[in-house]
């Protein structure tokens, strides 16, 4: 989900209480297989991350040409270090982990032959984030040197000022550096450079305000900070009118992405039937919704900011309270929604998920599976998979999890005392898949971003996507960037259902939602796929896959 949804919905904020009461990571075990094999392969896999950071010279990330190509130099030895490690007799959930260190190798291979963002994506050069992705790691390719303005207490320490101090120093660097890398003309993506930059200018002269307050020695840092931003926003609109390249990476680079890094069993063009098909589901079901509810009265926004807290504090209660009471998963204590959602959105302001929260809480707070799942994560010691993986590998397990959470909770009964509530989701998949069919088609190259954005403004229920949209110009800007996460939502969703639908028929009778959930979550965020094999012990997509 991109970052500027969350001022749709900040009602779902983490709130990690500090006492640490541990969800039991059950599955998968860690037995050392004979020969001490498994442990080579987690030392590998710890040397593997140290390897994708990049060197600092003076706080700025090291992405030129020589230090890219010394990567694409040494990636071989890894690739041959971990083929030599025979996982054959392992646990299956060792097996697994073998396969996710693979699938992070091959990221690194795409990212360096292909993606190549420090090339292509000046959207990559960010330099700072206001607000906590509700995800495990940034969606999308980003500098790892971001300011990310959530990760700090204010009025700040002596710690927290001295970091910030080093990333502010670090700006013009970055967008010096940024500047010579940016070989590659990918118009749309360059547009998508300009409107972040513009952002950034906006967020800096906000926290130059903020600290003035209260540290003013940083505010000349935060200045020298903007002026780069604006002189590489400049740089970014005058190079503009003279490019030409397509920023999609085409469908044959998307089907081996999906399949060899992402572990995605289906090709481009399944997904564009399956995305179509899910899209055509929820618009006649909203209209069957719609019929069914027409003599109820319309669901109406609050007029108020006490209204919309109140709402969101009765919301968030009951939500939380039928997680509990109706055996949906096991919820530890340390489990917290916040309950604040801020001040009134204007009407005419009022974005896509603005709209459906101000309508009803319940639907996004089903997606907001995210931050639940966040704070259980943060108690996953497994050596691989309590670390988030890289290249967004989870996107299909995480997107796709929460998505299908929202229908799920329908059927589970969570809308029956508010029945137009479920027109709500019903929208909300119809405007995924809408976003989903943008990401296949910009990377076929069948669209502009012009031509995406009409597209999703025609095809959006209730006129709820405008064309001057945040929401869907942020959208498509990280789908170019990171190909496939548009589709994850959706395609992912399909696969939690497959997956359920599997251990239906496996255990029967004996099936019950919480046990199916609870084991879903103690496995840790990867890719669906290989939840199927550790679950079912079905191999055959797995096996298809690594083919």
């Amino acid at each position: 989900m991109n970052t500027r949804h969350l001022q749709a919905y900040t009602l779902v904020f983490i709130a990690l209480l500090g006492s640490v009461i541990l969800f039991s990571h059950s599955a998968p075990t860690t037995t050392t297989a004979p020969g001490g094999a498994y442990n080579d392969l987690i030392n590998l896999f710890r040397e593997f991350r140290a390897f994708v950071q990049p060197r600092y010279i003076d706080g700025v990330p090291d992405y030129t040409p020589l230090a890219v190509a010394a990567q694409k130099t040494k990636l071989p030895e890894f690739r041959q270090r971990l083929a030599a490690i025979d996982p054959a007799g392992w646990p299956v959930s060792e097996r697994v982990d073998y396969e996710l260190v693979r699938a992070e190798m091959k990221g690194l291979d795409f990212e360096l032959r292909i993606l190549r963002p420090w090339a292509r994506i000046p959207t990559f050069y960010a330099v700072l984030q206001t607000s906590e992705p509700d995800v495990p790691r940034r969606e999308g390719p980003e500098i790892p040197s971001v300011l990310n303005l959530w990760t700090y207490r204010f009025p700040l320490d002596d710690r927290g000022k001295a970091d910030i101090r080093a990333k502010l120093a670090a700006v013009p660097g970055v967008l010096a550096q940024a500047k010579a890398n940016l070989a590659e003309g990918t118009k749309d993506l360059w547009l998508m450079g300009i409107r972040q930059k513009d952002e950034e200018a906006a967020d800096l002269a906000g926290l130059a305000a903020r600290l003035r307050k209260t540290d003013p020695d940083l505010v000349p840092l935060v200045d020298r900070a903007r002026t780069a931003v604006d002189g590489f926003r400049g740089w970014l609109q005058r190079k503009l009118p003279q490019l030409t390249g397509t920023s999609g990476i085409g469908v044959a680079e998307f089907d081996w992405y999906q399949r060899n890094v992402h572990l995605v069993p289906y090709s481009w063009a399944e997904q564009v039937s399956l995305v179509q098909r899910e899209y055509d589901r929820a618009m006649a079901f909203l209209k069957l919704e719609e019929h069914r509810n027409r003599l109820l009265p319309p669901l109406a926004p609050p007029a108020t900011d006490d209204e919309l807290a109140r709402r969101a504090r009765v919301e968030v209660a009951y939500f939380m309270d039928f997680l509990r009471t109706r055996d949906i998963f096991t919820v530890p204590d340390y489990m917290r929604l916040a309950e604040e959602p801020g001040h009134l959105v204007p009407a005419e302001r009022r974005d896509f998920f603005t709209q459906v929260q101000y309508h009803d809480f319940l639907p996004l707070l089903c997606h907001s599976l995210h931050w639940l799942e966040k704070q259980r994560e943060a108690h996953n010691t497994h050596p691989v998979r309590g670390v988030p993986l890289l290249y967004n590998i989870w996107d299909s397990r995480a997107e796709g999890a929460a998505t299908a959470f929202e229908e799920t909770m329908l059927q589970a009964g969570l809308f029956d005392g508010n029945p137009r509530a479920r027109e709500l989701v019903y929208i909300l998949l119809a405007f995924r898949a809408v976003r989903a069919m943008c990401d296949l088609k910009l990377h076929s190259g069948e669209w502009t971003l012009e031509e995406a954005v009409r597209y999703a403004v025609a095809a959006t229920p209730r006129g709820w996507c405008r064309h001057d949209s945040p929401t869907i110009w942020g959208d498509l800007a990280l789908y170019l960037a990171q190909p496939g996460y548009g589709t994850s939502y959706v395609i992912g969703k399909i696969q939690f259902e497959r997956l359920m639908a599997d251990r239906t028929v496996q255990l029967g009778e004996k099936f019950t939602l919480k046990a199916f959930l609870d084991d879903l979550f103690a496995r840790g965020l990867i890719p669906t796929s290989l939840l199927r094999w550790e679950m079912t012990g079905l191999d055959g997509e797995v096996r298809e896959l690594l083919k």
